[in-house]
C-alpha cells in the first residue's frame, strides 16, 4: 500500500479516535475499552506499516532514522504501549494527547523534508541501542504528558474547583502512581540505552553524537534524582510534575533537538 495512503488512512483512523476520546472526555459517551482498541489498533496496524516504509530504505539496506522518521517510530510505540497500558491502569486521558501527538508526526513526515539518517553497522548491539533508546523517548513522552496532567490536577484541587478536568481524572494516588511507575520505566530502558551506546556505538565524536549523550546523562539524573527524592524525602504531586517534565526536556532537546540543528540547519546526514 502507498506511503500516502497509509498515511490518510492513519490520520483518519486517530481523528476518529481523537474525537471519541474528546466526547467521552466531556461526557457525552461512556467509555468503551473495547472500542477504543478497535480504533486505536486499527490505527496502529496503518501506522506502523507506514513507519515501516518510511524508516526502512531497501536501496541502502539500513534504518532511515531522520528526525520526521524518527518521531513517526516514537509515536506509533507511545500509541502501542498506552493501548496495552489501557487495559492495566487508568490512563484512557493519555490517548487525548498520544492520537493527535501520532497525527503531528505523520504529518510533519509527510509536508517536511531533510537529508536522511543512514544508520549503519546494524549489529544486533545496534538495533538494540536503537529499541532501548526509542522505548526511552516512548516511555518518557507518556511521563511527560502524564506529569502535565497532574500539574493542572494539582492546581485544580488547591482551588477547590470542581472542573471537568478533575472529574474525569482518577484520584490523585493513582495519577502519582501511573507517574512514577513510567518514570521508573523510563530510567531503565534510558540507562540500558546508555549501556549498549557505549559498548557498540564507534566514534562518537565523529558522529556528533556527544551533545545527544551529554543530555541523555544529565536526564537520566534528573530522573534518578527524582526517584531518590521520591523514596527519601517523599516528594510528590508538584514537585514530582516539575522534576519529569525537566529531565523529558532535556532528553527532547539532546535528541530531536540535535536531530533539528544537524539535518535541518546544517544539513548533516550524520
Amino acid at each position: 500500500m502507498g506511503t500516502l495512503i497509509l498515511a490518510i488512512t492513519s490520520l483518519f483512523l486517530y481523528s476518529i479516535g481523537t474525537t471519541f476520546q474528546a466526547l467521552v472526555f466531556r461526557r457525552h459517551l461512556t467509555y468503551q475499552r473495547g472500542l477504543n482498541l478497535l480504533i486505536g489498533g486499527l490505527a496502529l496496524i496503518s501506522h506502523a506499516s507506514l513507519t515501516w516504509q518510511l524508516v526502512w530504505s531497501r536501496s541502502h539496506d539500513d534504518l532511515n532514522l531522520g528526525v520526521f522518521e524518527a518521531s513517526v517510530l516514537i509515536s506509533a510505540l507511545i500509541v502501542a504501549m498506552l493501548l496495552i497500558l489501557d487495559w492495566l491502569k487508568p490512563a484512557r486521558n493519555l490517548f487525548l494527547a498520544a492520537y493527535p501527538i501520532a497525527a503531528l508526526s505523520i504529518i510533519t513526515a509527510l509536508v517536511f523534508h531533510c537529508p536522511p539518517h543512514y544508520v549503519e553497522q546494524m549489529g544486533a548491539g545496534m538495533l538494540a541501542h536503537i529499541a532501548l533508546s526509542v522505548t526511552a523517548y516512548s516511555l518518557f513522552t507518556l511521563a511527560g504528558v502524564q506529569a502535565l496532567l497532574l500539574q493542572l490536577q494539582n492546581r485544580k484541587l488547591k482551588r477547590q474547583y470542581n472542573s471537568l478536568l478533575i472529574r474525569n481524572l482518577p484520584p490523585l494516588q493513582s495519577m502519582e502512581s501511573l507517574l512514577f511507575q513510567l518514570v521508573w520505566g523510563g530510567l531503565i530502558m534510558l540507562t540500558l540505552a546508555i549501556i549498549s551506546g557505549s559498548l557498540f556505538v564507534d566514534n562518537l565524536f565523529a558522529q556528533h553524537l556527544v551533545h545527544k549523550t551529554v543530555f541523555s546523562l544529565l536526564s537520566w539524573l534528573v530522573f534518578a534524582g527524582l526517584l531518590v527524592g521520591r523514596y527519601a524525602w517523599g516528594w510528590r504531586g508538584a514537585t514530582a510534575s516539575r522534576w519529569t517534565l525537566a529531565g523529558f526536556i532535556l532528553l527532547m532537546l539532546g535528541y530531536f533537538g540535535s536531530k533539528i540543528a544537524l539535518e535541518m540547519i546544517f544539513h548533516k546526514p550524520y
